[in-house]
Protein backbone atom coordinates (compact mmCIF):
# COMPACT_ATOMS: atom_id res chain seq x y z
CA UNK A 1 0.00 0.00 0.00
CA UNK A 2 0.94 3.31 -0.47
CA UNK A 3 1.58 6.20 2.22
CA UNK A 4 -1.81 7.80 1.94
CA UNK A 5 -3.44 4.43 1.74
CA UNK A 6 -2.11 3.64 5.16
CA UNK A 7 -2.96 7.04 6.56
CA UNK A 8 -6.50 6.37 4.81
CA UNK A 9 -7.03 3.07 6.90
CA UNK A 10 -5.64 4.68 9.83
CA UNK A 11 -8.23 7.57 9.73
CA UNK A 12 -11.17 5.25 8.93
CA UNK A 13 -10.76 3.04 12.14
CA UNK A 14 -8.64 4.50 14.75
CA UNK A 15 -9.28 8.11 13.70
CA UNK A 16 -13.43 7.70 13.37
CA UNK A 17 -12.94 5.87 16.80
CA UNK A 18 -10.69 8.78 18.27
CA UNK A 19 -13.16 11.24 17.11
CA UNK A 20 -16.08 9.67 18.23
CA UNK A 21 -14.80 9.13 21.92
CA UNK A 22 -14.19 13.13 21.94
CA UNK A 23 -17.52 13.89 20.32
CA UNK A 24 -19.16 11.87 23.21
CA UNK A 25 -17.21 13.09 25.90
CA UNK A 26 -17.31 16.73 25.62
CA UNK A 27 -20.11 17.68 23.06
CA UNK A 28 -18.36 20.77 21.95
CA UNK A 29 -18.41 22.48 18.26
CA UNK A 30 -14.91 21.37 18.02
CA UNK A 31 -15.16 17.58 18.41
CA UNK A 32 -18.48 17.47 15.63
CA UNK A 33 -16.67 19.07 13.48
CA UNK A 34 -13.66 16.64 13.87
CA UNK A 35 -16.03 13.72 13.83
CA UNK A 36 -17.63 15.06 10.48
CA UNK A 37 -14.56 15.71 9.07
CA UNK A 38 -13.11 12.24 9.72
CA UNK A 39 -16.59 10.38 8.65
CA UNK A 40 -16.52 12.48 5.46
CA UNK A 41 -13.19 11.78 4.55
CA UNK A 42 -13.81 7.77 5.26
CA UNK A 43 -16.80 8.66 2.82
CA UNK A 44 -14.98 10.17 0.29
CA UNK A 45 -11.64 7.87 0.40
CA UNK A 46 -14.03 4.46 0.08
CA UNK A 47 -15.43 5.78 -3.35
CA UNK A 48 -11.58 6.51 -4.32
CA UNK A 49 -10.25 3.10 -3.57
CA UNK A 50 -13.43 1.15 -4.67
CA UNK A 51 -15.08 3.16 -7.20
CA UNK A 52 -12.98 6.13 -8.83
CA UNK A 53 -11.94 5.38 -12.22
CA UNK A 54 -8.54 7.33 -11.87
CA UNK A 55 -5.00 5.78 -10.68
CA UNK A 56 -4.33 8.61 -8.76
CA UNK A 57 -7.86 8.63 -6.62
CA UNK A 58 -7.32 4.75 -5.89
CA UNK A 59 -3.11 5.31 -4.96
CA UNK A 60 -4.09 8.67 -3.60
CA UNK A 61 -7.11 8.48 -1.47
CA UNK A 62 -8.56 12.12 -0.85
CA UNK A 63 -5.30 14.33 -1.47
CA UNK A 64 -5.52 13.61 -4.61
CA UNK A 65 -8.36 16.49 -5.39
CA UNK A 66 -5.59 18.72 -4.29
CA UNK A 67 -4.01 18.14 -7.45
CA UNK A 68 -6.47 18.39 -8.96
CA UNK A 69 -7.84 21.54 -7.54
CA UNK A 70 -4.02 23.11 -8.15
CA UNK A 71 -3.81 21.60 -11.78
CA UNK A 72 -7.48 23.42 -12.49
CA UNK A 73 -5.29 26.79 -12.08
CA UNK A 74 -2.06 25.83 -13.30
CA UNK A 75 -2.82 28.34 -16.39
CA UNK A 76 -3.65 31.86 -13.85
CA UNK A 77 -0.48 30.43 -11.53
CA UNK A 78 2.09 30.44 -14.32
CA UNK A 79 0.21 33.73 -15.65
CA UNK A 80 0.80 35.64 -12.97
CA UNK A 81 3.83 34.06 -10.57
CA UNK A 82 6.33 32.32 -12.23
CA UNK A 83 6.29 33.25 -16.33
CA UNK A 84 8.65 36.62 -17.04
CA UNK A 85 7.63 39.13 -19.55
CA UNK A 86 8.89 38.04 -22.47
CA UNK A 87 8.48 33.98 -22.11
CA UNK A 88 4.43 33.51 -22.73
CA UNK A 89 2.85 32.26 -25.67
CA UNK A 90 0.75 33.54 -27.80
CA UNK A 91 1.11 36.87 -26.38
CA UNK A 92 3.62 37.69 -23.32
CA UNK A 93 3.12 39.79 -20.52
CA UNK A 94 5.00 42.54 -22.04
CA UNK A 95 2.64 42.68 -25.67
CA UNK A 96 -0.30 42.51 -23.13
CA UNK A 97 0.93 45.13 -21.10
CA UNK A 98 1.40 47.35 -23.97
CA UNK A 99 -2.42 46.20 -25.51
CA UNK A 100 -3.61 47.38 -21.83
CA UNK A 101 -1.55 50.59 -21.50
CA UNK A 102 -2.26 51.65 -24.98
CA UNK A 103 -6.26 50.59 -24.52
CA UNK A 104 -6.48 53.08 -21.55
CA UNK A 105 -4.59 55.33 -22.79
CA UNK A 106 -1.79 55.15 -19.70
CA UNK A 107 1.77 55.58 -20.28
CA UNK A 108 3.21 52.63 -22.42
CA UNK A 109 6.93 53.57 -22.48
CA UNK A 110 9.75 51.35 -20.75
CA UNK A 111 12.60 52.10 -18.70
CA UNK A 112 16.28 50.87 -18.49
CA UNK A 113 16.64 49.31 -21.71
CA UNK A 114 15.01 46.07 -23.75
CA UNK A 115 14.40 43.09 -22.11
CA UNK A 116 14.79 41.20 -25.87
CA UNK A 117 17.52 39.45 -26.83
CA UNK A 118 18.64 41.58 -29.87
CA UNK A 119 21.11 38.52 -31.31
CA UNK A 120 18.57 36.05 -30.67
CA UNK A 121 18.46 34.04 -34.54
CA UNK A 122 15.23 35.36 -36.13
CA UNK A 123 15.56 38.37 -34.29
CA UNK A 124 13.64 41.17 -36.34
CA UNK A 125 14.26 44.62 -36.41
CA UNK A 126 14.79 48.28 -38.58
CA UNK A 127 17.17 50.23 -39.91
CA UNK A 128 16.35 54.00 -38.69
CA UNK A 129 17.49 57.07 -40.85
CA UNK A 130 19.08 60.16 -39.93
CA UNK A 131 16.41 62.17 -41.89
CA UNK A 132 13.45 61.09 -40.47
CA UNK A 133 9.96 62.52 -42.17
CA UNK A 134 6.10 63.21 -41.50
CA UNK A 135 3.32 61.23 -42.57
CA UNK A 136 0.61 62.87 -43.92
CA UNK A 137 -2.76 62.76 -43.67
CA UNK A 138 -3.36 62.05 -47.14
CA UNK A 139 -1.13 58.72 -46.59
CA UNK A 140 -3.09 57.74 -44.13
CA UNK A 141 -5.83 55.77 -45.55
CA UNK A 142 -5.73 52.89 -47.82
CA UNK A 143 -8.25 52.26 -51.03
CA UNK A 144 -9.70 48.91 -51.26
CA UNK A 145 -11.78 48.78 -54.81
CA UNK A 146 -10.39 47.36 -58.20
CA UNK A 147 -11.41 47.82 -61.95
CA UNK A 148 -14.64 45.66 -61.43
CA UNK A 149 -15.66 47.68 -58.03
CA UNK A 150 -18.26 50.56 -58.38
CA UNK A 151 -18.31 51.64 -54.41
CA UNK A 152 -14.57 51.62 -53.51
CA UNK A 153 -13.68 51.59 -50.05
CA UNK A 154 -10.92 53.84 -47.74
CA UNK A 155 -9.87 51.63 -45.37
CA UNK A 156 -7.58 52.82 -41.97
CA UNK A 157 -4.25 50.76 -41.94
CA UNK A 158 -5.08 49.14 -38.81
CA UNK A 159 -8.78 47.14 -38.34
CA UNK A 160 -10.73 44.90 -35.97
CA UNK A 161 -10.49 41.43 -37.66
CA UNK A 162 -12.90 38.65 -37.75
CA UNK A 163 -14.69 37.67 -34.77
CA UNK A 164 -18.29 35.93 -35.15
CA UNK A 165 -21.09 36.48 -32.19
CA UNK A 166 -21.25 33.22 -30.92
CA UNK A 167 -17.54 33.09 -30.70
CA UNK A 168 -18.37 36.39 -28.77
CA UNK A 169 -20.74 38.13 -26.73
CA UNK A 170 -23.33 40.40 -27.75
CA UNK A 171 -21.87 43.15 -25.74
CA UNK A 172 -18.17 42.50 -26.69
CA UNK A 173 -19.54 42.62 -30.31
CA UNK A 174 -21.47 45.55 -29.57
CA UNK A 175 -18.02 47.40 -27.82
CA UNK A 176 -15.90 46.47 -30.68
CA UNK A 177 -18.54 48.03 -33.51
CA UNK A 178 -18.95 51.33 -31.52
CA UNK A 179 -15.04 51.27 -31.13
CA UNK A 180 -14.39 51.40 -34.27
CA UNK A 181 -16.83 53.73 -35.32
CA UNK A 182 -15.17 56.12 -33.17
CA UNK A 183 -11.34 54.94 -34.38
CA UNK A 184 -13.09 54.94 -38.23
CA UNK A 185 -11.25 51.79 -39.32
CA UNK A 186 -13.65 48.23 -39.96
CA UNK A 187 -14.87 45.52 -38.39
CA UNK A 188 -15.23 42.22 -39.59
CA UNK A 189 -18.34 39.79 -38.50
CA UNK A 190 -16.47 36.75 -38.96
CA UNK A 191 -18.06 33.56 -40.35
CA UNK A 192 -21.32 33.92 -37.98
CA UNK A 193 -22.70 36.16 -39.85
CA UNK A 194 -24.33 39.77 -39.49
CA UNK A 195 -26.34 40.44 -36.29
CA UNK A 196 -28.13 42.99 -34.57
CA UNK A 197 -25.12 43.58 -32.15
CA UNK A 198 -23.04 44.84 -34.97
CA UNK A 199 -25.67 47.06 -36.91
CA UNK A 200 -27.19 48.85 -33.76
CA UNK A 201 -24.12 51.66 -33.32
CA UNK A 202 -23.10 52.07 -36.83
CA UNK A 203 -19.45 50.78 -37.48
CA UNK A 204 -17.99 49.85 -41.30
CA UNK A 205 -18.96 46.61 -41.35
CA UNK A 206 -17.14 43.88 -43.52
CA UNK A 207 -19.35 41.08 -43.92
CA UNK A 208 -17.54 37.30 -43.83
CA UNK A 209 -19.04 35.25 -45.62
CA UNK A 210 -17.92 31.63 -44.14
CA UNK A 211 -18.14 28.04 -45.34
CA UNK A 212 -21.29 27.31 -43.62
CA UNK A 213 -22.79 30.32 -45.31
CA UNK A 214 -24.18 31.91 -42.60
CA UNK A 215 -26.80 34.75 -42.90
CA UNK A 216 -27.41 33.92 -46.58
CA UNK A 217 -27.96 30.37 -46.83
CA UNK A 218 -31.71 28.62 -47.02
CA UNK A 219 -32.76 25.86 -45.01
CA UNK A 220 -30.80 23.31 -47.03
CA UNK A 221 -27.25 25.22 -46.00
CA UNK A 222 -27.20 25.99 -49.93
CA UNK A 223 -26.57 29.67 -50.89
CA UNK A 224 -29.06 32.44 -51.00
CA UNK A 225 -28.89 35.30 -53.84
CA UNK A 226 -32.32 36.99 -51.80
CA UNK A 227 -31.41 36.78 -48.19
CA UNK A 228 -27.42 37.64 -49.71
CA UNK A 229 -28.55 40.70 -51.36
CA UNK A 230 -31.10 41.68 -48.50
CA UNK A 231 -27.95 41.84 -45.99
CA UNK A 232 -25.40 42.71 -48.72
CA UNK A 233 -27.18 45.81 -49.88
CA UNK A 234 -26.70 47.53 -45.90
CA UNK A 235 -25.42 50.77 -46.41
CA UNK A 236 -22.95 49.95 -43.00
CA UNK A 237 -21.36 46.51 -44.96
CA UNK A 238 -18.29 48.06 -47.16
CA UNK A 239 -17.37 44.99 -47.97
CA UNK A 240 -17.63 41.00 -48.87
CA UNK A 241 -15.00 38.46 -47.11
CA UNK A 242 -15.30 34.83 -48.64
CA UNK A 243 -13.79 32.63 -46.07
CA UNK A 244 -11.67 29.56 -47.89
CA UNK A 245 -9.46 29.23 -44.32
CA UNK A 246 -8.23 30.08 -41.00
CA UNK A 247 -5.23 30.20 -40.15
CA UNK A 248 -6.01 28.57 -36.52
CA UNK A 249 -7.37 25.77 -38.76
CA UNK A 250 -6.87 25.66 -42.05
CA UNK A 251 -8.16 22.88 -43.41
CA UNK A 252 -10.83 22.50 -41.21
CA UNK A 253 -14.40 24.00 -40.57
CA UNK A 254 -15.17 26.49 -37.94
CA UNK A 255 -16.60 25.29 -34.59
CA UNK A 256 -18.89 26.81 -32.37
CA UNK A 257 -19.69 24.80 -29.27
CA UNK A 258 -23.78 23.72 -28.68
CA UNK A 259 -22.97 25.28 -25.28
CA UNK A 260 -22.46 28.58 -26.44
CA UNK A 261 -25.49 28.12 -29.38
CA UNK A 262 -28.73 30.69 -27.95
CA UNK A 263 -31.81 30.37 -29.67
CA UNK A 264 -30.59 33.81 -31.64
CA UNK A 265 -27.26 32.46 -33.27
CA UNK A 266 -29.11 29.48 -34.36
CA UNK A 267 -32.44 31.88 -35.75
CA UNK A 268 -28.99 34.58 -37.07
CA UNK A 269 -27.29 31.23 -38.41
CA UNK A 270 -29.70 28.64 -39.64
CA UNK A 271 -29.08 26.01 -37.73
CA UNK A 272 -30.10 23.53 -34.74
CA UNK A 273 -29.28 24.19 -31.11
CA UNK A 274 -28.67 20.65 -30.17
CA UNK A 275 -25.03 20.33 -31.49
CA UNK A 276 -21.73 21.65 -31.65
CA UNK A 277 -22.06 23.78 -35.08
CA UNK A 278 -19.17 22.69 -37.22
CA UNK A 279 -18.80 24.71 -40.87
CA UNK A 280 -17.48 22.37 -43.45
CA UNK A 281 -13.77 22.16 -44.33
CA UNK A 282 -14.64 23.19 -48.00
CA UNK A 283 -17.01 26.59 -48.98
CA UNK A 284 -19.13 24.53 -51.56
CA UNK A 285 -19.35 27.54 -53.51
CA UNK A 286 -15.40 27.74 -54.28
CA UNK A 287 -14.44 24.55 -54.73
CA UNK A 288 -12.17 24.93 -57.48
CA UNK A 289 -10.59 28.25 -58.51
CA UNK A 290 -12.46 29.41 -61.35
CA UNK A 291 -15.34 28.71 -59.28
CA UNK A 292 -13.77 30.53 -56.47
CA UNK A 293 -13.87 33.59 -59.07
CA UNK A 294 -17.33 33.36 -60.21
CA UNK A 295 -18.77 33.47 -56.73
CA UNK A 296 -16.50 36.81 -56.38
CA UNK A 297 -18.29 38.11 -59.41
CA UNK A 298 -21.28 37.03 -58.20
CA UNK A 299 -21.49 38.53 -54.93
CA UNK A 300 -20.13 42.00 -56.71
CA UNK A 301 -22.59 42.27 -58.47
CA UNK A 302 -26.08 41.04 -55.44
CA UNK A 303 -23.80 43.37 -53.62
CA UNK A 304 -24.20 46.60 -55.84
CA UNK A 305 -20.54 46.49 -56.70
CA UNK A 306 -19.12 46.47 -53.49
CA UNK A 307 -15.02 45.25 -52.77
CA UNK A 308 -14.87 42.06 -52.54
CA UNK A 309 -12.02 39.58 -51.55
CA UNK A 310 -11.34 35.94 -50.14
CA UNK A 311 -9.34 34.81 -47.05
CA UNK A 312 -6.90 32.08 -46.61
CA UNK A 313 -4.11 30.71 -44.96
CA UNK A 314 -1.56 30.10 -47.14
CA UNK A 315 -0.10 26.46 -47.58
CA UNK A 316 1.28 24.69 -50.16
CA UNK A 317 2.34 28.06 -52.77
CA UNK A 318 1.45 25.73 -56.50
CA UNK A 319 -1.99 26.03 -55.38
CA UNK A 320 -1.59 30.28 -54.86
CA UNK A 321 -0.43 30.28 -58.41
CA UNK A 322 -3.25 28.06 -59.23
CA UNK A 323 -5.58 31.45 -58.23
CA UNK A 324 -3.38 33.79 -60.09
CA UNK A 325 -3.90 31.48 -63.40
CA UNK A 326 -7.49 31.24 -63.26
CA UNK A 327 -7.60 35.53 -62.21
CA UNK A 328 -6.20 35.73 -65.80
CA UNK A 329 -7.79 33.02 -67.56
CA UNK A 330 -11.30 34.18 -66.56
CA UNK A 331 -10.19 38.23 -66.42
CA UNK A 332 -11.78 38.30 -62.91
CA UNK A 333 -10.18 39.55 -59.92
CA UNK A 334 -10.66 39.96 -55.85
CA UNK A 335 -10.47 43.13 -54.72
CA UNK A 336 -8.31 42.18 -52.04
CA UNK A 337 -7.13 38.87 -50.48
CA UNK A 338 -6.81 37.88 -46.82
CA UNK A 339 -4.41 36.81 -45.80
CA UNK A 340 -4.37 35.07 -42.18
CA UNK A 341 -1.10 33.80 -40.22
CA UNK A 342 -0.96 29.71 -38.87
CA UNK A 343 -0.17 31.69 -35.62
CA UNK A 344 -3.36 33.58 -35.60
CA UNK A 345 -6.80 31.70 -33.91
CA UNK A 346 -9.15 33.27 -31.31
CA UNK A 347 -11.72 30.15 -30.88
CA UNK A 348 -11.98 26.54 -30.91
CA UNK A 349 -9.39 24.48 -33.05
CA UNK A 350 -7.59 21.07 -32.72
CA UNK A 351 -4.61 21.22 -31.46
CA UNK A 352 -2.72 19.52 -34.06
CA UNK A 353 -4.13 22.06 -36.53
CA UNK A 354 -3.22 24.80 -35.19
CA UNK A 355 0.56 23.60 -34.05
CA UNK A 356 1.48 22.33 -37.50
CA UNK A 357 -0.96 23.74 -40.24
CA UNK A 358 0.10 26.91 -42.62
CA UNK A 359 2.32 29.67 -43.13
CA UNK A 360 2.88 32.03 -41.00
CA UNK A 361 1.33 35.53 -41.63
CA UNK A 362 4.76 37.24 -42.55
CA UNK A 363 5.32 34.37 -44.84
CA UNK A 364 1.83 34.00 -46.64
CA UNK A 365 1.73 37.58 -47.14
CA UNK A 366 5.51 37.36 -49.07
CA UNK A 367 4.34 35.10 -51.05
CA UNK A 368 0.78 36.24 -51.68
CA UNK A 369 2.48 39.45 -53.09
CA UNK A 370 5.17 38.17 -54.77
CA UNK A 371 2.45 36.11 -56.90
CA UNK A 372 0.31 39.04 -57.59
CA UNK A 373 3.60 40.70 -58.50
CA UNK A 374 4.95 37.90 -61.15
CA UNK A 375 1.37 38.06 -63.24
CA UNK A 376 0.89 41.52 -63.02
CA UNK A 377 -2.72 42.07 -61.34
CA UNK A 378 -0.83 42.97 -58.29
CA UNK A 379 -2.06 47.27 -58.77
CA UNK A 380 -5.82 45.42 -58.84
CA UNK A 381 -5.96 43.85 -55.89
CA UNK A 382 -5.19 44.79 -52.25
CA UNK A 383 -3.44 42.34 -49.42
CA UNK A 384 -5.15 42.14 -45.86
CA UNK A 385 -2.56 40.83 -43.33
CA UNK A 386 -4.36 39.21 -40.55
CA UNK A 387 -2.15 37.93 -38.00
CA UNK A 388 -0.98 38.71 -34.38
CA UNK A 389 -0.38 41.65 -33.96
CA UNK A 390 -0.02 43.60 -30.55
CA UNK A 391 2.53 46.39 -31.45
CA UNK A 392 2.70 48.50 -34.00
CA UNK A 393 5.83 47.12 -34.98
CA UNK A 394 3.65 44.14 -35.82
CA UNK A 395 1.60 46.58 -37.80
CA UNK A 396 4.87 47.47 -39.82
CA UNK A 397 6.02 44.44 -40.60
CA UNK A 398 3.26 43.34 -42.37
CA UNK A 399 3.15 46.71 -44.37
CA UNK A 400 6.38 45.57 -45.70
CA UNK A 401 6.38 42.53 -46.44
CA UNK A 402 3.38 43.37 -48.78
CA UNK A 403 0.28 43.78 -47.27
CA UNK A 404 -1.43 47.00 -47.60
CA UNK A 405 -3.79 47.13 -44.43
CA UNK A 406 -3.54 44.79 -41.10
CA UNK A 407 -6.49 43.28 -39.03
CA UNK A 408 -6.24 42.44 -35.74
CA UNK A 409 -8.66 40.13 -33.06
CA UNK A 410 -6.71 38.88 -30.01
CA UNK A 411 -5.43 42.28 -29.22
CA UNK A 412 -9.08 43.99 -29.70
CA UNK A 413 -10.07 41.50 -27.11
CA UNK A 414 -7.47 42.62 -24.68
CA UNK A 415 -8.37 46.02 -25.37
CA UNK A 416 -12.22 44.72 -24.34
CA UNK A 417 -10.25 43.15 -21.56
CA UNK A 418 -9.15 39.92 -22.45
CA UNK A 419 -6.66 38.53 -20.09
CA UNK A 420 -5.84 35.24 -21.89
CA UNK A 421 -7.25 32.66 -19.86
CA UNK A 422 -7.58 30.66 -22.63
CA UNK A 423 -11.14 29.31 -21.76
CA UNK A 424 -12.56 31.06 -25.29
CA UNK A 425 -13.98 27.58 -26.03
CA UNK A 426 -15.68 26.54 -22.55
CA UNK A 427 -18.36 29.59 -22.40
CA UNK A 428 -16.77 30.37 -19.02
CA UNK A 429 -14.74 33.32 -20.17
CA UNK A 430 -13.83 35.19 -17.02
CA UNK A 431 -14.01 38.63 -18.73
CA UNK A 432 -17.45 38.01 -20.51
CA UNK A 433 -16.04 38.70 -23.98
CA UNK A 434 -15.89 34.74 -25.47
CA UNK A 435 -19.13 33.62 -23.86
CA UNK A 436 -22.60 33.74 -24.06
CA UNK A 437 -23.09 33.54 -20.18
CA UNK A 438 -25.85 36.09 -19.70
CA UNK A 439 -24.19 36.60 -15.91
CA UNK A 440 -20.72 37.16 -17.33
CA UNK A 441 -21.46 39.46 -20.38
CA UNK A 442 -22.98 42.14 -18.16
CA UNK A 443 -19.54 42.63 -16.99
CA UNK A 444 -18.77 44.36 -20.67
CA UNK A 445 -19.65 48.57 -20.34
CA UNK A 446 -19.91 48.91 -23.66
CA UNK A 447 -19.71 52.45 -24.01
CA UNK A 448 -16.52 52.19 -21.86
CA UNK A 449 -14.63 49.22 -23.97
CA UNK A 450 -15.37 50.92 -26.80
CA UNK A 451 -13.68 53.38 -25.89
CA UNK A 452 -10.32 51.53 -25.13
CA UNK A 453 -10.43 49.67 -28.27
CA UNK A 454 -10.34 53.31 -30.21
CA UNK A 455 -7.44 54.18 -27.70
CA UNK A 456 -5.79 51.33 -28.61
CA UNK A 457 -6.31 51.21 -32.22
CA UNK A 458 -5.27 55.51 -32.41
CA UNK A 459 -2.12 54.70 -30.26
CA UNK A 460 -1.07 51.83 -32.07
CA UNK A 461 -1.50 53.63 -35.52
CA UNK A 462 0.49 56.65 -33.76
CA UNK A 463 3.60 54.62 -33.22
CA UNK A 464 3.23 52.79 -36.49
CA UNK A 465 3.46 56.03 -38.68
CA UNK A 466 7.07 57.85 -35.81
CA UNK A 467 7.97 54.52 -36.66
CA UNK A 468 7.51 55.12 -40.65
CA UNK A 469 8.47 58.55 -40.46
CA UNK A 470 11.95 57.10 -38.82
CA UNK A 471 13.04 55.15 -41.63
CA UNK A 472 12.71 58.40 -43.79
CA UNK A 473 9.55 57.78 -45.48
CA UNK A 474 6.68 59.99 -45.98
CA UNK A 475 4.11 57.35 -46.55
CA UNK A 476 3.45 53.67 -45.71
CA UNK A 477 3.28 52.46 -48.94
CA UNK A 478 6.97 52.42 -49.16
CA UNK A 479 7.89 50.40 -47.25
CA UNK A 480 9.52 47.19 -48.58
CA UNK A 481 10.08 43.48 -47.37
CA UNK A 482 14.09 43.93 -47.53
CA UNK A 483 13.39 47.37 -44.46
CA UNK A 484 12.67 44.32 -42.58
CA UNK A 485 16.22 42.59 -40.98
CA UNK A 486 16.37 39.17 -39.32
CA UNK A 487 19.32 38.10 -37.27
CA UNK A 488 20.72 35.38 -38.69
CA UNK A 489 22.67 31.87 -37.59
CA UNK A 490 25.66 33.95 -38.31
CA UNK A 491 24.72 37.17 -36.17
CA UNK A 492 24.52 39.34 -39.40
CA UNK A 493 21.56 40.90 -40.41
CA UNK A 494 20.11 40.08 -43.20
CA UNK A 495 16.94 41.46 -45.12
CA UNK A 496 13.28 38.83 -45.14
CA UNK A 497 12.48 37.27 -48.18
CA UNK A 498 16.25 36.66 -48.70
CA UNK A 499 15.38 33.19 -49.07
CA UNK A 500 12.56 32.63 -51.74
CA UNK A 501 13.97 35.72 -53.79
CA UNK A 502 10.71 38.02 -54.73
CA UNK A 503 9.48 38.77 -58.79
CA UNK A 504 9.64 41.22 -61.22
CA UNK A 505 6.47 42.66 -62.66
CA UNK A 506 4.84 39.64 -65.16
CA UNK A 507 8.32 37.60 -64.42
CA UNK A 508 5.79 34.41 -64.24
CA UNK A 509 4.05 35.42 -67.76
CA UNK A 510 7.16 36.38 -69.49
CA UNK A 511 9.31 33.32 -67.96
CA UNK A 512 11.55 35.08 -66.30
CA UNK A 513 11.25 33.01 -62.71
CA UNK A 514 12.80 33.77 -59.76
CA UNK A 515 14.66 30.82 -59.29
CA UNK A 516 13.42 27.16 -59.00
CA UNK A 517 10.75 27.56 -56.20
CA UNK A 518 8.72 29.98 -58.55
CA UNK A 519 9.22 28.17 -61.76
CA UNK A 520 8.34 24.77 -60.62
CA UNK A 521 5.10 26.08 -58.35
CA UNK A 522 4.08 27.70 -62.09
CA UNK A 523 4.80 24.47 -64.22
CA UNK A 524 2.19 22.28 -61.52
CA UNK A 525 -0.50 24.43 -60.94
CA UNK A 526 -3.85 24.46 -62.88
CA UNK A 527 -6.61 26.76 -62.94
CA UNK A 528 -9.41 24.16 -62.55
CA UNK A 529 -8.63 22.53 -59.32
CA UNK A 530 -6.83 23.58 -56.25
CA UNK A 531 -4.27 20.67 -55.17
CA UNK A 532 -1.05 20.34 -56.10
CA UNK A 533 1.12 17.66 -54.97
CA UNK A 534 3.58 19.41 -52.94
CA UNK A 535 7.31 18.02 -54.58
CA UNK A 536 9.21 20.55 -54.31
CA UNK A 537 12.49 20.21 -52.30
CA UNK A 538 14.51 23.32 -50.81
CA UNK A 539 18.26 22.81 -50.90
CA UNK A 540 20.09 24.56 -48.05
CA UNK A 541 23.23 26.94 -48.87
CA UNK A 542 25.44 24.92 -46.61
CA UNK A 543 24.23 21.18 -48.13
CA UNK A 544 25.50 22.45 -51.93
Amino acid sequence: MTVMQVVYWLIASIGNFAAYYYWSESGGALSIFLFIATLAYTAIGFYDLKVSPHNLNRLYPVVAYIRYFLESYRVEIQQYFIANDTEERPFNREQRSLVYQRAKNVRDTIAFGTQQDLMEDNYLSLWHSMSPKHITDEAKRVRIGGPDCTQPYDASYFNISAMSFGSLSSRAIEALNLGAKKAECYHNTGEGGVSPYHLRHGGDIVWQIGTGLFGCRDDDGNFDPVLFEKTASLRQIKMIEIKLSQGAKPGHGGVLPKAKITREIADIRHIPMEKDCISPAVNPECTTPIKLLSFVKKLRVHSGGKPVGFKLCVGNPAELISLCKAMIETGITPDFITVDGAEGGTGAAPVEFSNRLGMTCLEGVYLVNNALVGVGLRDKIRIIASGKTASSFDLLSKIAVGADVVNAARTMMMALGCVQSRTCNSNNCPAGIATQDPARTKAIDVAVKSERVKNFHHNTLKNFYELVGSMGLDDPAKLKPHMIKRRSSNGLLMPVGSIIAPLKPNALLEDEHAGKPWQQWWDRSRSDQFYVEDDYFSIPDAAK
